[in-house]
């Protein structure tokens, strides 16, 4: 069976890795048949390195890298493609293929609107103004696939505003954000993190919002929820397919 390396990002924050080993967990418990590793690009351990080197240690010639990431940014495009093909180097005999990001895959917003909802928002509530907060990338196309995702989460609801802001220098802020729902007849907040875990970014993101309105609610990131793991396991499942004679189903 060719492993499946779960890739996250790493955080300086230890809630975050305590969240993303619990989503591997979770996967693990999903695909008791897969050999499911978890590696982090920064600031935590296990490394990809570390993680590819023990792969090629158990004599493996293949692995899909699936990464923890939504976002098609920097990470995805660069950082990791660079890690993957110096494994490659240190080890000819093995072939990693990169999976897709999570990306804005329907069923994360589902898991998002069910962090909301659980946050104390009907969903026929025309009070309920929702801003969806990414952490922001200096790539715009990033940036605007991000911007895709207030239409889709408002779908079916009667919420008087659903707004994307970003964490860091990408705008708008929460605080615009927050400001133009109130504006558009929102007097109840919920901020919806569209992270995977906390951290430090999120801990910023709800300093801010309370200080644009105290009453804002801010809902639960999306971390170890079903439907995170239906998607990594697909994205596992369309990666390994394209590898000759080594079809991989979902059990």
């Amino acid at each position: 069976m060719v492993p499946l390396i779960a890739v996250a990002h790493g955080s300086r924050d230890p809630r975050s890795a305590r969240v993303i080993a619990a989503a591997v967990a979770a996967l693990r418990e999903a695909r008791p048949d897969l050999d499911v590793r978890l590696a982090f690009l920064d600031l935590n351990a296990p490394s990809i390195d570390q993680v590819l080197d023990g792969v090629a240690h158990d004599g493996h010639t293949h692995a899909v890298v699936v990464p923890m990431l939504l976002g098609h940014a920097f990470h995805a495009r660069v950082d990791l493609p660079g890690l993957l093909a110096a494994a490659t180097l240190r080890h000819p005999q093995l072939t990693v293929t990169q999976a897709e990001v999570l990306g804005r895959d329907d069923r994360l917003i589902e898991a998002l609107r069910e962090r909301i909802l659980e946050a104390g928002a009907h969903p026929d509530d025309p009070s309920v103004g929702v801003a969806v907060a990414a952490v922001g990338s200096s790539d715009a196309e990033a940036n605007s696939a991000t911007a895709e995702i207030p239409g889709a989460l408002a779908t079916g609801t009667k919420w008087s505003g659903v707004r994307v802001c970003f964490a860091t220098s990408a705008q708008p802020s929460v605080g615009a954000a927050i400001s133009a729902l109130r504006e558009g007849g929102a007097n109840r907040i919920v901020v919806a993190p569209w992270f995977l875990a906390p951290g430090l970014l999120t801990d910023r993101l709800s300093a801010a919002a309370t200080t644009a309105f105290d009453g804002t609610v801010f809902a639960d990131t999306i971390g170890a929820h079903a439907l995170l793991i239906e998607t990594m396991i697909d994205r596992y499942n369309a990666a390994a397919e394209t590898l000759p004679g080594r079809l991989v189903r979902s059990a």
